[in-house]
């Protein structure tokens, strides 16, 4: 960042200082000290020369002129330049702590373009050289070979296949990978059967999403739970006589009556 080019629109005004310096004076010396000061920052603090001053102070009598020369005399130094054709010596004035505020800010923002610029080319040269192709990442958790599988066996399974299959299924590979198809399938149809409009059943991808196969209604134990669980076991189920449900197993016959609170199973 090029001096010339270093335009800060705002100067930090330490008040406590400001305040301190200033008690002594009139309302109008403060106002001729804050436009001078004004004046020397729009320049980068640079010198300014008298005439300037009381130009910017809007000065069109001797009176005016005066007070912006006990401001300049007391708040501001002067120096000498020599700088023009007919090497004259010409007063200027500059302000100490001015000049510090904007070589300060100066100094800040140049390191702070640098290392800009130094973290681009780093970060340029890194992708312009780098072999290496980004790595995939790995899906968290990792899909079940089998989820679609499940799934379908799941789907099969439901008495209301109400929404998109499509987004049940991704839905299912999230919530219940880990779980068997037939449980889950069981427990939706108890909720299905619990709704009278089928206007208002939950699309199966909220019910799972919302995993609602964890409500305590379809955790408690019933006869499709047990039911379930037997057929696992190989037991064939036979169907419902009744308040029994019948079912077979190695040549031998088995029944379950639906009234019983523990539903044990009974060699008939």
């Amino acid at each position: 960042m090029n001096q010339e080019n270093n335009k800060f629109h705002a100067l930090q005004l330490f008040t406590d200082t400001f305040s301190a310096e200033t008690v002594h004076l009139t309302n109008e010396a403060v106002g001729i000290y804050i436009r001078l000061l004004c004046f020397a920052w729009t320049k980068n603090a640079k010198p300014f020369n008298t005439e300037s001053a009381y130009r910017i102070c809007h000065c069109i009598n001797d009176n005016c002129k005066k007070n912006v020369n006990k401001v300049l005399n007391e708040f501001f130094k002067k120096v000498e330049d020599k700088s023009d054709a007919m090497m004259h010596t010409v007063e200027l004035w500059t302000h100490k702590r001015l000049v510090q505020e904007h070589e300060y800010l100066t100094a800040k923002y140049k390191k702070k373009s640098i290392s800009g610029k130094i973290g681009a080319e780093i970060r340029w040269k890194k992708s312009a050289n780098s072999t290496k192709i980004a790595p995939i990442p790995i899906p968290s958790p990792i899909p079940n070979k089998n989820i679609q599988f499940m799934f379908e066996k799941f789907w099969s399974l439901i008495s209301h296949k109400k929404g998109s299959k499509f987004l049940a299924s991704k839905r299912y590979a999230v919530q219940c990978s880990e779980m068997e198809p037939d449980e889950i399938a069981l427990a939706f149809n108890r909720y299905a059967s619990t709704v009278k409009d089928m206007e208002y059943l939950a699309h199966v991808s909220t019910w799972i999403s919302q995993r609602r196969f964890e409500d305590e209604t379809n955790n408690k134990t019933d006869i499709n739970n047990v039911i379930s669980r037997l057929v696992k076991l190989g037991y064939i189920h036979k169907g419902r006589k009744g308040n029994l449900e019948k079912f077979s197993k190695d040549s031998k016959n088995y029944s379950i009556n639906r009234s019983d609170a523990e539903y044990m199973i009974k060699l008939d």
